[in-house]
């Protein structure tokens, strides 16, 4: 039983190593919330394999309330990401990139032939100039 139980930390400790280079890199506050969510996991998982090794039952309520606190902390972070403006902290793929670049060209074109459309400076067309 104590392969299981050092093989089953050292996944935990890799899980919360893991879960922490996310939670500290980011890119976006939704890869820090569910970093934050896994780590709360783990010390769940952790907190009831020192119980089931150590054969005590007195912290099954600690259990219970960590996972009340991560999922009421997980409900309110995801109400309050609701409201964040589309796109933002959000890192974009390659194509993505040349997509946004070649809209921006295709406008800038746009305005600019629009732009050689019009008349600007000198007489106008038919006007006598003395």
């Amino acid at each position: 039983m104590i392969v299981v139980v050092l093989l089953s930390a050292v996944l935990l400790t890799v899980g919360a190593v893991l879960a922490l280079v996310r939670a500290e890199r980011g890119p976006s506050m939704l890869d820090r919330a569910v970093a934050l969510d896994t780590l709360t996991i783990v010390i769940v998982c952790a907190i009831a394999l020192e119980a089931a090794w150590s054969r005590r039952t007195d912290t099954v309520p600690i259990l219970a309330v960590l996972a009340l606190v991560g999922f009421i902390g997980s409900v309110t972070i995801a109400r309050f990401a609701a409201v964040e403006p589309e796109g933002e902290g959000r890192v974009l793929s390659r194509e993505e990139v040349a997509e946004l670049e070649a809209e921006r060209r295709a406008q800038e074109d746009a305005d600019l032939s629009s732009q050689d459309d019009e008349h600007h400076g000198g007489p106008a067309l038919g006007e006598v100039t003395r």
